[in-house]
């Protein structure tokens, strides 16, 4: 049974067509704002993660196609699975200047009560990419397969699952969700929480958990590259292109079940019109650019773009979404 994809198709082909060429077209005018100093660029987490390696990724797009005056520089602030970096940026709720990497976490650290601030308290940007949900395990794993690992799991309930967001967060809530389509019993998953995706490969390399659910974005170097890891499956509803088009998908291996990870960036709740409208064309003539489609590839990531208002309205299905799912862990905020 197929539980949920998490990014709807809120576009038909024509309107992302326009939505993509009108601001190219309006930044041959002068623009209303533009920053004049070095952008704040947050990740709210630690290194080697999701959103570490979305701000670091686009920083570096930016630079290279050269599309602002100013550095965006990357700054990872970690703990509380995001809510440490959510406090600090709503307290800073005027800067024009400050911009942070997200994704589902805003939405489910407040659902489970371990966050004061959802995305109600910040300005939305741009949904940028969606990256598909995958597990890792050591490549001298005994688990093969998926189903080597789900098997492994019936026997004993109490192996662990390592994920670099808190408990009822995104890597939590996306096993939970295999582990219900695969006829478990996901409240019984021992999930172990990290302050990101790159502490939580290091314990899995340390030989400390059985695996770790990951986007397959922040992970393909360990899998491509370096050979440390072995993906199980990656839960899209096709194959994956370039280097990762081996990995199955977790339904080509019995198990009928999807999650994408959308990621984006947002600002301080009381941004300027102007610095909005500014950071949405950037993002647009970013996503554009010859530097970023070879870095998405190499990511394994899909362009997912959707404006400042459009962003907004998907944040506030995503959190009806999310509020049932939590409900059936029993992890939603009373």
């Amino acid at each position: 049974m197929k539980m949920f994809t998490n990014t709807p198709k809120l576009r038909t082909t024509a309107s992302l067509l326009a939505a993509l060429l009108f601001p190219v077209a309006a930044s041959a005018a002068a623009p209303a704002w533009e920053p004049s100093r070095a952008i704040e660029y947050i990740a709210p987490a630690n290194p080697g993660g999701g959103w570490d390696t979305l701000a670091r990724t686009t920083a570096r797009v930016i630079m290279q196609e050269k599309l602002s005056s100013q550095n965006f520089a990357t700054i990872n602030i970690p703990g509380g699975g995001g809510a440490v970096a959510w406090a600090q940026i709503a307290r800073d709720s005027k800067n024009d200047h400050k911009l942070f990497a997200t994704s589902p976490p805003l939405i489910l650290v407040p659902l489970a009560g371990m966050s004061r601030y959802s995305h109600e308290d910040f300005t939305p940007i741009a949904r940028l990419i969606t990256d598909s949900a995958t597990v890792l395990v050591r490549k001298d794993s005994p688990y093969q397969t998926l189903n080597d690992l789900l098997d492994a799991l019936r026997e004993n309930p109490r192996l662990s699952i390592g994920g670099g967001s808190a408990p009822g967060s995104l890597h939590h809530v996306s096993f939970a969700g295999l582990a219900m389509a695969a006829g478990l019993n996901a409240r019984e998953v021992n999930y172990v929480s990290y302050s990101g995706g790159g502490e939580a490969i290091i314990s899995l390399l340390g030989g400390h958990i059985e695996a770790v659910s990951a986007g397959i974005g922040e992970s393909s170097g360990q899998i491509a590259e370096s050979g440390q890891l072995r993906a199980l499956g990656v839960a899209a509803d096709t194959r994956l292109p370039g280097e990762l088009a081996d990995l199955p998908t977790y339904k080509e291996q019995g198990v009928d079940y999807t999650f994408d990870i959308w990621r984006g960036i947002m600002g301080p709740k009381n941004m300027s019109p102007e610095a909005v409208a500014y950071y949405e064309n950037l993002y647009v003539r970013m996503l554009n650019s010859d530097s970023w489609q070879q870095a998405r590839d190499q990511l394994a990531w899909t362009d997912a773009y959707l404006n400042s208002q459009e962003f907004g309205l998907f944040l506030d299905q995503q959190q009806q979404q999310f509020s049932q799912v939590l409900g059936e862990l029993s992890l939603l905020r009373k």
